[in-house]
Order: C-alpha cells, then sequence, then structure tokens
C-alpha cells in the first residue's frame, strides 16, 4: 500500500486582487480588523450572505454570479431584501450547491430551461464549477487534452473542451488555478437531459458570466503530505483478497488486465456498516449477466441452471446467492464502457461492486437476493452532493490537504429523497445513508450490492481512481485485522465443482455473520467463483416486506447467438409480465410500485450507451450519430441510463 502523491496549487494574488480592485468603489467600508484596506476581505464579507463562508476557500471562487450587480442593487436597496436569484449570469438557478473549505470549493446549480432571451433551451441543465488547491498527481496516463474554443480564448487562455460520456467537460487554468466546469447533457433523443449540442451553447454562456465572487488566501501555506496508511497489525485467518488490478480471467476491455494501483487514496470508514462484505464481480460471477459479452449455457435449469461467460471458462450459476465468499477481486477495470483514465484500456467499470454480508432469499427457489437488509454508511464526514430523483449519491469531503469525492449507487432514489440525502445535508462517517438494494433504473435492475467509486482532482479535472485498495485498508480496520494476498497460482489443481448452497431459516446470529471459513477458500472457489456464501443464504421471514413471485426474477438480457443460454420460455413469460407490482419497504417506509417490463425492455432497446472520450469542435453532439457498437463488441441494447452516473 501506499499513500497518494499530491501537491498544491500556487494562487496568483495579486492578479486575483488587481481584478477585485474594479470592485472596490462598490464595497462599503467596516467590518473586520484590516477589512478597510483589502476589497477581498470586504468583498468576502458582502457575498457572505449569498454564497455562506465563502472566505473559507483558499483559491478565487470563481461563479456565475453577477457580483457587481448585486453589490450595486445591495447598497441601493439601503438593508431592504434583495431578489439574490436573478444575478445568475442572466440563468433561473435552482438547487444551488455551495461548498467551499480548506481544499477548495464545489458548486453545482441546475439551470432551469428558459423560452425567451438571446439563449434559449428546453430543458434543465446541471452545471457544476469546482477547483481544488490539492492536485493529486496520478502515474497512469490522464484524460485526452480536448478540443480549444476560440470565442473564449481571450478570457481563459487554453481553455479546453472534451466530450466525456453524457457531459461536457471545459478546464482552464486562472490565476494560476486548475478550474472545471461540467455540463450534463445526453447523445440520445429520448433522455431527460438537453442534448450535448445545445448544452455546450449553454456551457459558452455560463463560462462567458463568471466572475470573482470571493475567495482568501492560506493563513499558513499548505503542507500537503497525506498519511492514508494505517493497518492493524493482527493478521485475520479469514480474510483474503486477490491484488489490485488482479480481474477475472478475460474481464478487462480489449483484452486488457486490470491496473496494480497499490494507492490508499484516504483514509475511510469501510461504506458496510457491518462485516463480512465482500467485493467481487456483479456482472461474471453468479446470476450475472457477463456486460453483454455473450454466454453459453452448460445445461441445468431454474437457479441450478449453469452457464460461462464467453470471455473465460468459469461455470456459473443462475444463483445470486453463491457471490457470498472470499476472496475480494478487484472489479475497477472489469469490462464496461465507461471513461476511465486510469484503466490500460482507457474504458472501464469506474469503481468496485461491493456485496454485504449475507444473502436473504424470498424462497429456497429464488434466484434473487431480497433488499433492504443491510445499512450503508458515510465513508468520511462531509456534504451530499444529489438532486432529488438522482440514483447516484456523491459524498463531498472538502478537508485540510484533501478534496475527494465518493460516489455511491444502486439505492433506491425514492427512499432516498425520503431520508433527505439531498444536496447540502452533512453527513458524519459511520453515519447511516440508506439499505443495500438492487436499483438500477428501476427495482430489481441490477444485484443486491453498493457500486462504490472515488474521484480526485487533477489538472485535467476531477477523474476517477481505482478505490480498491482504499476499501482493503479500510476493511482491514473495520475487522481489526490484515488480510492475506491470495492469487490464482495458489489453487492450481483443485476440483472447480462448487458447493450448491444450503437454505437456513434462521437468520445469522451476530456472531456467524462476522465469521467466515477457517481456511482460504479452495482452488474451486477461486477457479470457478461460484462457491456458496460464507454462512448460507436465508430464507426472508413472512414478515419482510418483499415482492411478490412474478417480480422476484429479473430478466437478464445478453448478446444472444445459437450458443448462448436461451431461458427457458416460462421464465422470460413470468420476468416480462405485461403489469406487474411490487411492494418494497425500508426504515418504516412501505411503497408499492406498478409497471410493465415490456414497456421497459422496449425502453432500454431504444436506448443507445455512448462512452469514453472525443474531442468537441463545433460539431458538439449530432443526436443521430449518438450509437456506436464499440468494435463489435456490444450491440444497441447495451445502454445504461445518463443518471446512472451522477456528476463527473
Amino acid at each position: 500500500m501506499k499513500s497518494p502523491r499530491v501537491s498544491s496549487v500556487d494562487v496568483d494574488w495579486d492578479a486575483v486582487r488587481a481584478t477585485v480592485s474594479d470592485l472596490s468603489p462598490l464595497l462599503t467600508e467596516g467590518g473586520a480588523d484590516g477589512a478597510r484596506s483589502d476589497a477581498l476581505a470586504r468583498l468576502n464579507q458582502a457575498i457572505h450572505d449569498v454564497f455562506p463562508n465563502i472566505a473559507a476557500s483558499p483559491i478565487p471562487v470563481l461563479l456565475p454570479f453577477d457580483t457587481a450587480a448585486y453589490l450595486k442593487d445591495k447598497a441601493a436597496a439601503n438593508g431592504s431584501a434583495i431578489n439574490r436569484g436573478k444575478y445568475f449570469g442572466g440563468f433561473t438557478a435552482s438547487n444551488v450547491f455551495f461548498f467551499p473549505g480548506p481544499a477548495g470549493y464545489d458548486a453545482s446549480i441546475l439551470l432551469q430551461p428558459q423560452d425567451s432571451g438571446s439563449l434559449q433551451f428546453g430543458k434543465a441543465v446541471d452545471a457544476q464549477i469546482s477547483a481544488s488547491s490539492v492536485i493529486y498527481e496520478l502515474d497512469a496516463p490522464s484524460m485526452p487534452e480536448g478540443s480549444p474554443i476560440p470565442e473564449l480564448e481571450s478570457q481563459f487562455p487554453g481553455i479546453r473542451r472534451l466530450m466525456i460520456e453524457n457531459h461536457l467537460r471545459y478546464t482552464f487554468v486562472r490565476f494560476g488555478v486548475p478550474y472545471v466546469v461540467t455540463m450534463m447533457c445526453t447523445e440520445g433523443r429520448r433522455e431527460r437531459r438537453l442534448s450535448c449540442r445545445d448544452a455546450d451553447k449553454v456551457g459558452i454562456q455560463f463560462l462567458k458570466t463568471l466572475s470573482i465572487a470571493g475567495g482568501a488566501p492560506a493563513h499558513e501555506p499548505a503542507r500537503i503530505a497525506l498519511q492514508t496508511i494505517d493497518r492493524p497489525e493482527k493478521v485475520s485467518p479469514t480474510f483474503t483478497y486477490y491484488a489490485p488490478g488482479d480481474v477475472l480471467p478475460g474481464t478487462g476491455m480489449h483484452g486488457q488486465a486490470g491496473r496494480g494501483d497499490p494507492t490508499v487514496f484516504a483514509k475511510i470508514r469501510f461504506p458496510m456498516a457491518d462485516a463480512p462484505s465482500y467485493v467481487n464481480s456483479q456482472v461474471f460471477m453468479n446470476w450475472g449477466e457477463c456486460d453483454f459479452t455473450g454466454r453459453v449455457s452448460l445445461g441445468g435449469s431454474g437457479k441450478d441452471a449453469s452457464y460461462r461467460c464467453r470471455v473465460n471458462s468459469i461455470p456459473l450459476f443462475r444463483d445470486e446467492s453463491r457471490n457470498y465468499t472470499y476472496p475480494w477481486r478487484d472489479n475497477f477495470c472489469e469490462h464496461r464502457y465507461f471513461a476511465v483514465s486510469q484503466c490500460p484500456a482507457g474504458l472501464g467499470h469506474q469503481g468496485e461492486d461491493i456485496r454485504p454480508g449475507f444473502c436473504v432469499l424470498h424462497s429456497p427457489d429464488s434466484e434473487r437476493c431480497e433488499p433492504y437488509h443491510h445499512d450503508i454508511v458515510a465513508v468520511r464526514d462531509g456534504l451530499v452532493l444529489r438532486d432529488p430523483g438522482d440514483q447516484a449519491l456523491y459524498l463531498v469531503v472538502n478537508a485540510p490537504g484533501e478534496h475527494i469525492r465518493f460516489r455511491y449507487l444502486h439505492m433506491d432514489p425514492r427512499l432516498l429523497d425520503a431520508a433527505g440525502m439531498v444536496s447540502g445535508r452533512a453527513l458524519t462517517a459511520g453515519e447511516v445513508i440508506g439499505a443495500v438494494d438492487n436499483y438500477e433504473d428501476h427495482q430489481g435492475g441490477t444485484t443486491y450490492h453498493l457500486h462504490f467509486d472515488v474521484q480526485v482532482p487533477t489538472r485535467d479535472g476531477w477523474l476517477f481512481v481505482n478505490p480498491y485498495m482504499t476499501l482493503v485498508a479500510a476493511y482491514e480496520r473495520l475487522i481489526g485485522a490484515r488480510g492475506m494476498v491470495v492469487n490464482d497460482s495458489m489453487f492450481v489443481g483443485a476440483s472447480a465443482t462448487a458447493a450448491k448452497p444450503t437454505i437456513d431459516a434462521q437468520a445469522p446470529t451476530p456472531a456467524t455473520i462476522g465469521a467466515a471459513p477457517s481456511t482460504p477458500p479452495s482452488t474451486g472457489t477461486v477457479a470457478s467463483n461460484a462457491q456458496g456464501p460464507t454462512t448460507g443464504p436465508i430464507v426472508a421471514p413472512s414478515v419482510v416486506p418483499s415482492a411478490g413471485p412474478s417480480a422476484s426474477v429479473a430478466p437478464v438480457h445478453h448478446e444472444r447467438s445459437a450458443d448462448d443460454d436461451d431461458e427457458p420460455s416460462t421464465r422470460r413469460h413470468r420476468a416480462r409480465t405485461a403489469e406487474h407490482c411490487e411492494t418494497h419497504g425500508a426504515r418504516g417506509h412501505h411503497r408499492r410500485h406498478c409497471g410493465s417490463d415490456v414497456a421497459e425492455e422496449g425502453e432500454r432497446e431504444g436506448r443507445h450507451h455512448r462512452h469514453g472520450f472525443r474531442s468537441v469542435d463545433d460539431d458538439v453532439s449530432d443526436e443521430g450519430r449518438g450509437s456506436r457498437h464499440h468494435h463489435g463488441d456490444v450491440h444497441a441494447r447495451h445502454a445504461h441510463r445518463s443518471s446512472r452516473h451522477g456528476r463527473a
């Protein structure tokens, strides 16, 4: 394990003060000691009512805010209230999130549609700007450079624009500080977001309206030397894990393996409330759909139906409960079409999938684990960054010498809304955020797990980094013991036959839940990844709200060919009933949802997945060319909603 390499920016405060001096006539005298002679300090004081604690940012705060007009109107109001919303660069702003701190600032603004004026757009645009005094120095290749924007070159020399999946990213340096602006958008026709072509027009106007709103030099120069390693001395007899970058055979992108990054990017609390917990693949293990790389049937029926993904020879089963076992395995660079500059192929998973301690089955014949039986917690003190309805929840940390974002996925957004998990909510490490779920676009859309990822600020903007060793270190602290690294060569020659998991009608006791096998997993466990769970699945008690039998199995869509597993027509019919209702409950919330699986499948088939990086010139987006087929590795049904990504 190693700590991250970080550096600090050298802010040109003389240039900042020269810019702010133009506002001096609009700034009233008085205030704290020294405020009379320092226009910047007086600006912070005047803007504090709109952007609280703005002076906490050790770098200049740029925002789409007409500072001069606000100061002029505030002085004329002579203490009377004024409408602060009309100063956001001509935009109608809502859901304003502003978080300044010792390492910089983050701001997010939802720009409402405009049907008049020089700039008109018909859908809301989620815009974000941030800057950091802490820069993470990464070893792997960074983002592509992007394309220049001539009309903004005089205002922001060297500005670049880059299309990354479903958002536009603009990066520039001002006052010696790297800034990044992001506009969420879509290249499809059927999404709720604005097209990327139109969002670029909004983005350029957003950039033109940026002005200094505040910020203050740090009292002492930043001394950054992050020490994130804190391991117990005791060695666990049960916790085992593969080395970082050692993904399941054949599951990397374009024949590439993972990347062996041993960096512990932050000292965090483990995101699952309790141990044991298992970091492993959710698409290339039992019940997984192989991320549309294709599958081959190996026979059997029901939950004992066996198959393998085409990328390797590992036998799998239609039984999600078989995945609850050590050793852990890195899946950061696993086969996905998401942009990840830190992966050898430039594409990957962006984070790690984490399963909780055990699986609760609705009945002995169930293939799926029931949701809501384990808690997910905050890994650090920080603020939530999330709009109502978003599937992604960000926890933003802004601390001395540390600026980092943690993203949580697959919790039901309706339950997150009900719990008040929206932008500005302060959380402390260990505080419950929600419950483990299987939500992706709809209930039952994925397996029972948490997707967890980490982003850090670089000179190219916020980048996804591998959280695997960060999670290993956090888990070791949770269980009070170090894990043992394993590899496939340690298990050569052992049987690859997996034992069928048993059904236990009683929930495991706390002692049993925390236990694990007294010996390292067998060769079969490592080779097949099909061993039963550590404690065995349990049958859900009748008091647990759950879906009816017709809703307990979600369809698995994959590339089909003559050799692929052809699901029995009865299962397909049961999983795609034209109308079904489900009742779900968590923490006192009981909700009944009805919907058409057939309609959802049609919607999924009609969407095309966008991925990767591309420079953006005048033709930011042609909606008709949004579908790409990834060199034959995937087809049009490989689709993920843009809301899965959240902000990036």
